[in-house]
């Protein structure tokens, strides 16, 4: 009977420890549901700043993809999870970051997203903590949710605001090149 519990305790950790992935000290899910669809992990890395761990990025899709393009143009549900990893990480540098990878994404012209942009920036006005973590949850054909820690914070409707915050991890000049590849599989 004692075997019989050992194997057990085993088995259920181990098929436990394969259901996660480590980026760094960060462990995340291999599979997040969202509005009843199931995304899996695609791959991810964390931003270091000199030699700090500021955030890892992660990507969900529903199939597996290294070409940033497919990803970009894409209409299915996915997610971009970022998992805080240090005090230097606050919202106001994080509205900041967004603020530029959106005009970076965008190659300056923004104007048809800006209402929507700053909607979505008004979502990061609470203080971030290390282990916080933001799900950026496209639904398929409708738009894009935020989560934190789990709990929803908005809606940005529209494909093309997908495409523009996608673009900030994923397009040709991403805010971190690491976490690009990371998330795409192709990285370190």
């Amino acid at each position: 009977m004692k075997n019989i519990i050992t194997l057990t305790t085993v088995l259920v950790f181990s098929i436990a420890s394969f259901a996660q992935q480590r980026i760094g000290s960060i462990v995340v899910p291999e599979k997040l549901t969202f509005d009843g669809e199931e995304v899996v992990f695609n791959g991810g890395a964390m931003r270091r700043v000199l030699s700090f761990k500021t955030y890892a990025g992660t990507l969900y899709t529903k199939s597996k993809y290294s070409d940033d393009k497919k990803v970009l143009d894409s209409d299915e549900t996915m997610a971009i999870r970022l998992n805080i990893a240090s005090k230097k990480v606050t919202n106001e540098r994080m509205i900041k970051v967004f603020r530029k990878g959106f005009d970076d994404a965008m190659f300056g012209n923004t104007q048809s997203l800006d209402a929507r942009i700053d909607d979505f920036l008004k979502l990061f006005d609470s203080p971030m903590l290390i282990n916080d973590f933001y799900d950026l949850v496209y639904i398929k054909g409708k738009g894009v949710k935020t989560y934190k820690n789990g709990k929803e914070l908005g809606f940005i409707k529209g494909r093309d605001f997908k495409y523009a915050l996608f673009k900030i991890w994923l397009g040709n000049e991403p805010a971190c090149q690491i976490i690009k590849g990371g998330m795409l599989g192709v990285g370190k």
